[in-house]
């Protein structure tokens, strides 16, 4: 394993090790920590939520005691609580969200100050009605929050979005062009590939680079896939381009001596 793969495992293992001695915080002490959440702000006693941080910690492979949290906390961003507590509970249900979760972290995809912390919850859930929450927010952001659920969805790498993502390398916004492209290298499907490979033909000047990034991006993603030849076809069609920049062309032939095993 690399040096930095290591380092995430050791953190990883780190973290199961203290979550395993957290003692399990009595049910009066995580009563009075969801009090605390109904006046909970930004510069409030972070100390006064202890007893939530510790359940949370506490519940790492108990299925009943996740779901019990994850239902308390959910309710709590239904209420008229601060952006801070809902930012708070955000970040909880990231530990211990679910499907069941995804109805109260939905609605948050819109607001500007919350959308980030509710994609980071949401990104990290594996099941499909998490994406399709992202998925269902791109027709209702615009700007940088439609930019944040573009890059969401790439990170899971979504294919159900490869359709979306298609019409909005065209969007007006350059911004919100080159997320999609980027997300669309992200997925890395056939589709994605051959949307990327036509966008190589068209794309307006300034979403060049983004889009030549992102098909390189793509053909790892094939290459890692098994796609060996579908890999060869993308790098050698980026390095034989004398239009795209020196270092594109460059990472394209690394792409595909790697490809072919070569060094």
């Amino acid at each position: 394993m690399s040096e930095r793969t290591n380092m995430i495992v050791g953190l990883v293992m780190t973290a199961l090790l203290l979550a395993a001695c957290v003692p399990a915080a009595t049910a009066d002490d995580l009563d009075k920590s969801f009090d605390a959440l109904k006046t909970y702000d930004w510069g409030s006693d972070r100390a006064s939520l202890g007893a939530i941080d510790k359940a949370v910690a506490a519940s790492n492979g108990n299925a009943d005691a996740q779901k019990a949290l994850e239902a308390r906390l959910a309710a709590v961003l239904g209420t008229d609580v601060s952006g801070a507590a809902k930012d708070y509970v955000c970040r909880q249900l990231s530990l211990v969200g679910s499907a069941a979760s995804v109805p109260a972290l939905a609605p948050l995809l819109t607001d500007e100050k919350l959308s980030h912390m509710a994609r980071y919850a949401l990104e990290r859930m594996s099941c499909p009605v998490s994406a399709k929450a992202m998925r269902d927010a791109l027709a209702k952001t615009k700007g940088r929050v439609k930019v944040g659920v573009i890059n969401s969805l790439g990170v899971r790498r979504d294919k159900d979005s490869v359709e979306a993502m298609a019409a909005l390398v065209g969007n007006s916004d350059k911004e919100i062009a080159a997320a999609a492209a980027a997300a669309l290298g992200s997925i890395g499907t056939a589709d994605a590939a051959k949307i990327l490979g036509e966008l190589q033909k068209k794309a307006p000047k300034e979403l060049r680079l983004a889009a030549a990034d992102a098909y390189l991006v793509c053909a790892e993603r094939r290459l890692a896939d098994g796609k060996k030849l579908e890999a060869m076809m993308i790098y050698k069609s980026l390095a034989k381009n004398p239009e795209q920049p020196k270092h594109v062309r460059l990472a394209a032939t690394r792409g595909m001596l790697a490809a072919t095993g070569k060094k």
